[in-house]
């Protein structure tokens, strides 16, 4: 029993010296000798056991995730078993990663900011944008962040089953720390950034300086982790376009079958600065997948090579 206490006590000081704030109650219960349990020590010497998003940011909120209600509506969970749109979605993600680590064979600005858009909206840009960070959060090598930017209609926390609250937007409005908005989940390595607040100037704050000095800050202080950006409709707002400019990879989501061919050209247009453009064909035919009545087509484009195809 002693030496249990004693290995907690060293794992609570170990975590006050790296900066994360302790509750005094869990302290307390440290020196509470002999008629403390084996369960409770355990308990206080597993406040963290070495998560890279609540080490970074020890002031940010858990939330819990129901994992198997978003798995029945077709979302990656960490437990699920093989199947086609994971195999799908590992194909997808491989070339991003790829490029976010710098090993693409081009060098990117940003290259680990990844926004998920779509010309027009219900093409399925944020069922995309959960799914590719969720397949994203089981690698071994990188963490990922989810960005809810479509701040004029955010849909990520109301997927997910949480309640909206500050975020994005709140953050550039300098009145919270970004650490203190933050969500972690009991997905290992995903963590949540929600849209924030409603704000009547949305689409300046986001073309402001103080969202570049925050995307520097955010592609450049975690070499491992990637973001990705579930942002407006090309075609709707202004904000994407805005976001735009900002990013290494941009991937533009299209419904097969719904979306005119001079919808997504002119979307494309719209970000004909983004250096790298993945196109994602969403519910395909099953003779456009080889039998499969659900998929994904994708394909790249670097700078002006942007034509769908």
């Amino acid at each position: 029993m002693s030496s249990l206490i004693e290995q907690a006590t060293q794992r609570l000081e170990q975590l006050r010296q790296a900066g994360v704030a302790m509750p005094d109650d869990l302290q307390g219960q440290t020196h509470a000798s002999a008629d403390v349990g084996v369960d409770t020590i355990a308990g206080a010497g597993a406040v963290d056991t070495g998560s890279t998003e609540e080490a970074a940011h020890p002031a940010s909120k858990r939330v819990e995730l129901d994992l198997a209600a978003l798995a029945a509506q077709g979302f990656l969970t960490p437990d699920a078993g093989r199947s086609h749109i994971a195999d799908q979605f590992r194909v997808i993600k491989r070339p991003l990663i790829k490029n976010a680590m710098g090993k693409g064979p081009v060098t990117l600005n940003h290259a680990n900011l990844i926004m998920v858009t779509s010309a027009l909206p219900g093409e399925g840009k944020s069922f995309t944008s959960l799914n590719l960070a969720l397949s994203i959060a089981a690698e071994l090598d990188n963490t990922v962040m989810l960005v809810d930017a479509d701040v004029a209609r955010p849909s990520v926390l109301r997927m997910l089953g949480l309640p909206q609250g500050p975020g994005l937007l709140d953050v550039l409005e300098d009145s919270v720390d970004m650490a203190s908005v933050l969500l972690r989940t009991n997905v290992n390595k995903l963590t949540l950034l929600p849209s924030g607040t409603p704000h009547p100037r949305a689409t300046e704050l986001l073309a402001s300086d103080a969202m570049s000095n925050l995307l520097d800050d955010m592609a450049r202080r975690y070499p491992d982790r990637i973001i990705i950006f579930d942002s407006p409709p090309l075609l709707l707002t202004t904000e994407s376009r805005v976001l735009a400019s900002h990013m290494g990879q941009i991937v533009v989501v299209v419904q097969a079958e719904k979306t005119p061919q001079s919808a997504v050209l002119q979307a494309l247009s719209a970000i004909e600065s983004c250096p790298l453009k993945m196109m994602l064909l969403n519910q395909s035919s099953a003779n456009a997948m080889g039998g499969y009545g659900y998929g994904y087509g994708y394909g790249y484009g670097y700078a002006s090579e942007s034509t769908p195809r």
